[in-house]
């Protein structure tokens, strides 16, 4: 035994001594911790929530948009207004097909307004067949057939009016019809949604009240 460590009066040692001490500083969390499966778990938020708070995000594959940075690599000047020619469900699937080649920011469902967003307002959608526009443009596209007007509900008509004004005051778009156009007044665009039954004045009155 080494004489410079002993302890004549049998008593702890000095070492001893100081190793309690150190044990006692340390938290009693640190020395009693759960294993981390025991550890609540924390709910997961979602990884791309909606620009807009009350869609439902709902991606489009990727190769069927343009990823940017707007407003700062593009403005947005506009919002246009697209009819499906498709269910709800279908054009969901069809901004998803990698193969089709079109998607539009907003899809709203006829018989209750519900939003879905399927690209970012920052990325570039290809709705408006029109490169220009595109760029500085959200498009809404809203489920049901031009010729069609049991399609186009006051539920429909008052949750897009809703995004709509929401857009344009994020953006600051104004509020007027040279600025939210239909798909046919986009310049070179050959479809004619969202047709004449489509009720423009309806529609701009409750933009202009929210």
């Amino acid at each position: 035994m080494d004489r410079a460590r002993r302890n004549p009066t049998g008593g702890p040692t000095r070492r001893r001594l100081l190793q309690g001490a150190a044990l006692a500083a340390v938290p009693i969390a640190l020395l009693a911790t759960p294993p981390a499966d025991a550890l609540p778990k924390l709910p997961r938020l979602p990884k791309r929530p909606a620009d807009y708070p009350d869609a439902e995000w709902v991606p489009a594959s990727s190769s069927n948009y343009t990823a940017a940075n707007r407003p700062l690599t593009y403005p947005v000047d506009f919002v246009v207004v697209h009819v499906t020619q498709e269910t709800y469900a279908d054009t969901l699937a069809i901004f998803q097909n990698p193969d089709a080649q079109v998607s539009a920011h907003y899809v709203v469902r006829s018989a209750d307004g519900h939003v879905a967003q399927c690209v970012r307002d920052r990325n570039v959608g290809w709705h408006a067949g029109n490169w220009d526009y595109n760029t500085r443009s959200i498009g809404i596209e809203h489920e049901g057939w031009v010729d069609q007007p049991e399609w186009f509900t006051e539920a429909m008509y008052t949750s897009s009016a809703e995004l709509t004004a929401y857009l344009c005051a994020t953006y600051g778009i104004p509020r007027t019809r040279e600025r939210i156009i239909g798909h046919n007044e986009v310049p070179g665009a050959d479809h004619t949604d969202p047709g004449p039954l489509w009720d423009w004045d309806h529609y701009m009155d409750l933009v202009n009240s929210l």
